[in-house]
């Protein structure tokens, strides 16, 4: 019999305190305990990027990660990136560059991007594409997602003091 093990994080800043089963992953928690269902659950291996999020400032795939591992962390889904606002010129220039269509990998593209925009004000479209490789589309392309990611990095800079 597994037994429970108890979880104290902050989700998208809110205190958390749970009892969760010692193999249960992050994206099911958020997805199935708090009800956080941006984050996707694509390949369940890692690979698609549909399931991204960060911990601890660092982007994690939350398929690969035990919620056990997030003890004591400060973990931020798409929906705290939106709902704080911190994405909106971001989630701005997916829709008006067509970047997205089904919706199911934007948020772990956006999670991705806006990682990427954080560390560098101005990469190249080659950057941006190291930068996804991990994140797959099927739908919409690359194209259109890296001019997304490239229109806001170029009015963000706009934007700098």
């Amino acid at each position: 019999m597994t037994i429970p093990v108890a979880i104290s994080l902050h989700v998208n800043g809110e205190a958390v305190e749970a009892r969760v089963l010692p193999r249960l992953n992050l994206a099911d928690f958020l997805r199935e305990q708090l009800q956080l269902t941006g984050t996707h659950v694509g390949c369940e291996h890692g690979v698609c990027g549909a399931c991204t999020v960060r911990v601890n400032g660092d982007i994690v795939r939350s398929c690969l990660t035990l919620a056990v591992q997030a003890d004591r962390a400060s973990v931020e889904t798409i929906e705290g990136l939106s709902d704080s606002g911190e994405i909106a010129d971001l989630q701005a220039a997916f829709r008006d560059r067509n970047a997205l269509q089904c919706g199911f990998c934007t948020p772990g593209m956006l999670m991705a991007a806006q990682d990427l925009l954080k560390s560098e004000s101005s990469p190249s479209r080659q950057r941006i594409r190291e930068h996804l490789a991990g994140n797959y589309c099927r739908c919409t392309g690359y194209q259109a997602i890296i001019d997304a990611i490239e229109t806001t990095a170029r009015a963000r800079i706009g934007r700098a003091p």
